[in-house]
């Protein structure tokens, strides 16, 4: 097996497993909440996907530190890699309370805009969802930034284990408070699981032997500095995840257009195609970890890593996509959905093949991009991609929700038409205005 590819899947396979343990913990979650009705579904899946929009915020720092961390592990330099550490802890204080606070204060208007100003039922209860999980970001967003320290020091299996930690906890206190509290329950069932697991991650964080060593160095450059270069690599990475999540927040409101049984759908459908869509985004954090760590040792090794990342994650879509045109049924009676979200769904599943190739080549090469310093060219083409994504979908969206699949595939065709050149050419700085 090629090197790069057997350490690629050696990086993504604790990280998969995080990500799906995270996507069960989704799912369990989306099936208790459906007993209480297609508003409940309605008002946590547009909650959620806004809380996958601030995801994009703790990247600044949680990617940026990834980044930096392993390519100090690369270059052997203990200096740089504590003052990576710091920076990456300076810039989440900074951040975290302004997120937490104004979203607490923010939660109705956000609900209503995500909900396309809907003032129904599924109303009250994504604001009441948020009244809970915004405060709650600060222990979601110190998780991350533990998860992405450990990864850059070439660890991924304490953060899978963090992340088994937690999302074991929420399926068992999930049916308790949902039953107890409803949507609401769901909430606070998702913040204290993360604070336990939180609770042990900062205690992995000084028995890691990499950080230990770098504990009693002389950091490289000051908090200042470090905070400074910690916003500069990860701020391209978080704009490029905030950008594609708020198409898919945006998404939603289009689908809304087509009724509640649709955003139903829709939201268990999505659900479901995580469980392959986070394979993507584990080979990306993979190649980006590699690529960086590649970078530090003084290896150009962009493009071969780009080639394996693309092969593996290809045939991760390929059959993903086959498995959910033959099981849409089945997945979607496992929900327990009505006739209409139910037929609704499956039409959904079966059209997402093509999506899902075409995303898994794209999301791949967006690690290479990210690990070797080319994450402006990334965010410029997600921006691209979005853009298309968003016009498509309204245009066809009224073929219902297969239309919607077909926008969502065409707008990643353009993505990886546009990334493919640039990896080929290595061509990570202002050239890729040419590509386009």
């Amino acid at each position: 097996m090629n090197d790069h590819r057997r350490q690629l899947i050696s990086l993504a396979h604790p990280v998969y497993f995080s990500l799906l343990a995270s996507v069960t913990a989704g799912i369990i979650n989306t099936v208790w909440v459906s007993r209480l009705g297609p508003d409940a579904v309605a008002a946590v899946a547009v909650a959620t996907n806004a809380e996958n929009v601030l995801l994009g915020v703790a990247l600044v720092f949680a990617s940026g530190t990834t980044v930096l961390v392993a390519h100090a592990r690369g270059a052997r330099d203990p200096g740089a890699l504590r003052a990576a550490v710091r920076g990456g802890w300076a810039l989440f204080a900074l951040v975290t309370p302004v997120v937490a606070v104004g979203g607490r204060l923010l939660r109705e208007p956000l609900a209503r805009l995500v909900l396309g100003g809907d003032d129904g039922a599924a109303l009250a209860l994504a604001v009441g969802y948020f009244a809970i999980s915004l405060p709650g970001i600060a222990v979601f967003f110190a998780q991350n930034l533990v998860d992405g320290i450990l990864k850059g020091a070439g660890d991924t299996r304490t953060p899978m284990r963090l992340a088994l930690l937690a999302n074991g906890l929420i399926l068992v206190l999930d049916p308790l408070l949902i039953h107890s509290y409803g949507v609401r329950g769901a909430a606070a069932s998702t913040v204290l699981c993360r604070g336990a697991a939180l609770a042990v991650g900062l205690w992995a964080l000084r028995r890691n032997s990499v950080l230990r060593a770098a504990a009693s160095a002389r950091p490289a450059e000051a908090t200042g500095s470090a905070l400074r270069r910690t916003l500069r690599t990860g701020l391209p990475m978080s704009a490029d995840f905030t950008v594609r999540q708020t198409g898919a927040l945006v998404l939603v409101a289009v689908v809304a257009r087509l009724g509640v049984s649709a955003v139903a759908a829709y939201a268990i459908a999505y659900k479901v195609m995580y469980v392959a869509t986070m394979a993507f985004y584990a080979v990306r954090q993979a190649a980006a970890i590699h690529t960086a760590h590649t970078r530090g040792e003084g290896r150009e090794e962009r493009r071969a890593i780009g080639r394996q990342a693309v092969l593996v994650s290809g045939v991760l879509g390929l059959v993903s996509g086959v498995l959910l045109l033959a099981l849409a049924p089945w997945i979607m009676r496992a929900f327990g959905a009505g006739p209409d979200v139910a037929h609704q769904g499956v039409l959904f599943l079966r059209c997402a093949g093509p999506y899902l190739l075409l995303m898994a080549c794209c999301i791949a090469l967006g690690g290479v991009f990210e690990g070797g310093g080319g994450a402006p060219v990334l965010l410029r083409v997600t921006a691209l991609g979005t853009a298309v994504q968003l016009a498509l979908a309204y245009a066809l969206s009224g073929l219902g929700l297969p239309g919607i699949c077909l926008a969502m595939a065409l707008a990643m065709a353009v993505q990886c038409a546009v990334l493919l050149p640039c990896l080929r050419r290595q061509e990570f700085s202002g050239s890729w205005v040419r590509a386009v």
